[in-house]
């Protein structure tokens, strides 16, 4: 298995301008979408642990969070910043309890859309505190997933980029 690096967005599709008015001939490109992980253990409570840095102009679609080892007493609950501004509500992942393991995902842009739809025009750090209850355990992984745009949020190039 090979990794690679781009510059974005990828757009992918078989046909990239419109030329005409029926299917194979209206532009069907579209963006692909990048996801970053970092594990977090219940101890992780520092304030504004960096989770992710994402390349300018793009939108983030979700984060989620897997329950790997279950927290005792209580489900962490987690905030969100880009470059420093809340994106949402300290809130616990949706459908996760303390005792269980598994995925939840958190609504986002409560506090600031829209650093949501476009984190800006540069490279954007993504940062999140976690609160636990009185506990001693618990660990999961946090997912972000996002697309990928031009650093002033365009997915697609101009006219003169084509």
């Amino acid at each position: 298995m090979g990794f690679a690096t781009h510059l974005g967005p990828w757009l992918l599709g078989t046909v990239k301008n419109t030329t005409g008015t029926t299917a194979g001939t209206i532009r069907n490109t579209g963006a692909s979408h990048s996801i970053q992980t970092k594990t977090v253990a219940y101890a992780d409570t520092t304030a504004q642990t960096l989770l992710a840095v994402l390349p300018a102009g793009s939108i983030i679609q979700a984060i989620q969070f897997l329950t790997t080892t279950a927290y005792t007493t209580t489900a962490p609950t987690f905030a969100f910043f880009v470059n420093g501004t809340a994106i949402n509500s300290a809130t616990a992942p949706s459908g996760t309890t303390a005792g269980t393991t598994g995925r939840g995902g958190f609504t986002l842009g409560t506090s600031n859309p829209s650093l949501v739809a476009n984190v800006g025009a540069t490279d954007a750090l993504v940062s999140f505190t976690q609160v636990n209850g009185s506990g001693g355990t618990g660990a999961g992984t946090l997912e972000i997933s996002y697309i990928v745009r031009g650093s002033d949020g365009s997915m697609y190039p101009s006219v003169t980029q084509q």
